[in-house]
């Protein structure tokens, strides 16, 4: 673990480490965004499968 916030450290002294967390963050935000989005559209279609399923004879 102390590895982990030694290299942390060391890349945002670096211009270019800095640059690598921001793009790293900014992947993980939209990863979340992406998972939270198709959780509640894979939850709303379904409900819309079984609603049909349930009106076929």
């Amino acid at each position: 673990m102390q590895k982990l916030f030694t290299a942390i450290s060391k890349l945002s002294h670096d211009d270019a480490g800095v640059t690598s967390i921001e793009y790293a963050l900014l992947g993980m935000l939209i990863a979340v965004a992406i998972v939270s989005t198709v959780s509640t559209v894979g939850d709303a279609v379904k409900l819309m499968y079984e609603m049909i399923a349930s009106r076929m004879p």
